[in-house]
């Protein structure tokens, strides 16, 4: 192994002490390390008050626990102010957001929303609800067969009338990067605004929200070493001043009467009810974890045991890896089929032999279908992943075939 390719922190790791099993299903849900397990129970052990709604000691501890999260968060991704920074239950529901307050408010019959195809069903539905609702034109931008978006796709798609692109920075079956750049700057220069799932990117690439100029961007704290339960939506401050609450209740108002409300400032403004406190500090014990190691690390680890699985994949007889020949384009994802055996078979045989992936359509069921593909295997690794899992991985591939029968 390379001397700049560092090794996991496996003890950090408690599953992995009686996981016997390999786990290769990051990009469902990531592993948790100790320090934000303890995280999350010291809250309820120590903090466990309402934040926001208390004036004694306890109430303002757990409130502060709760910002101090939202300011780890904003600095994480690159963003401007805390106040860009809203808690939800996880991506989809930051998506749903801004599904409902900005779409549903702001498009027309007039309108054109732009999805690529690549998208996740949670970056898909919800605009499939805004243009049934509204009017709005809904189009598809197209992928090549390597998850790959031409300039002339773009430039078909995203017209002056385009209102909105919901667009995964990658790919949660092939891998690929989108070229963010390309098509945000294709979709402000007609005055569009751009919702970018960051689901599998901000787990493994570092995100610069101010750089990429995105006007939306979402993510799940559970695909990057936090909890379940926990999402995140950022977006440009004076688009989340003009977007009414998605839900309303408590705490996110200033003040009530009979006839009204007058809602709270940003960002509380879309946290009604109680808020998943403890669930808030163990992701910012999660971003301090990235922090210790170095993003930079662990997308150098990544990237060397992507092109390690890759090569040994590519090398096995019958098997058929989903998108690029190139093992950087996948991030750290790896769909593929095997010649005469289903997906769901494939899972199987590799949980009998102590491997954990995915099989299925992945939730992208418009991608699989555009690539003329039912379904697929899924393996998907992280940064505390070994050589050691890829290699009983590969060697449980290797005998698939074999073992349903094949010559």
């Amino acid at each position: 192994m390379s001397e700049n390719i560092i090794d996991p922190r496996r003890e950090d790791f408690p599953i992995f002490e009686c996981l016997g099993a390999a786990y290769l299903d990051s990009a469902a849900t990531s592993q948790k390390p100790r320090c934000v397990i303890d995280a999350e129970r010291d809250f309820y052990e120590k903090l466990n008050s309402n934040p926001l709604r208390g004036f004694y000691p306890l109430s303002l501890a757990a409130t502060e626990a709760y910002e101090n999260a939202r300011k780890a968060v904003c600095r994480f991704i690159g963003a401007q102010s805390p106040k860009e920074i809203v808690f939800t239950n996880n991506a989809t529901s930051a998506i749903n957001l801004v599904a409902y307050s900005y779409g549903l408010e702001n498009l027309t019959p007039c309108d054109r929303i732009v999805v690529s195809i690549a998208e996740h069903h949670s970056n898909m539905l919800p605009w499939q609800m805004v243009a049934s609702k509204t009017g709005a034109e809904l189009v598809y931008m197209k992928c090549g067969e390597h998850g790959e978006f031409s300039d002339e796709e773009i430039e078909r798609c995203i017209t002056p009338n385009t209102k909105l692109v919901a667009i995964a920075a990658v790919s949660n079956v092939t891998g690929a990067h989108a070229p963010l750049e390309k098509i945000i700057s294709a979709a402000h220069s007609v005055g569009a605004v751009v919702m970018v799932d960051g689901a599998q990117s901000v787990p493994h690439l570092k995100t610069d929200v101010q750089s990429l100029d995105a006007d939306f961007l979402a993510f799940s704290a559970h695909k990057m070493l936090g909890p379940m339960g926990v999402g995140v939506l950022y977006g440009k401050r004076r688009l989340l001043e003009e977007m009414p609450p998605f839900l309303t209740g408590g705490e996110m108002i200033e003040s009530v009467t009979v006839k009204g409300a007058v809602y709270a400032e940003l960002p509380h403004k879309f946290e009604a009810g109680t808020v998943n406190a403890a669930g808030a500090a163990a992701l910012k014990a999660a971003i301090d974890y990235y922090d210790g190691v170095g993003i930079d690390n662990m997308e150098r680890r990544e990237l060397f045991l992507t092109k390690y699985a890759f090569d040994g994949l590519s090398a096995i007889p019958g098997v058929h890896i989903i998108g690029s020949d190139d093992h950087k384009n996948h991030t750290g994802i790896l769909s593929f089929t095997v010649d005469g055996v289903h997906p769901h078979d494939i899972s199987e045989i590799l949980s009998s032999d102590g491997v954990c992936i995915r099989a299925g359509h992945h939730c992208a069921q418009p991608l699989l279908a555009h690539l003329g593909v039912h379904a697929s295997a899924r393996a998907s690794l992280m940064y505390y992943n070994t050589t050691q899992e890829i290699d009983r991985f590969l060697e449980s591939v290797s005998s698939i075939r074999r073992r349903m029968g094949y010559r």
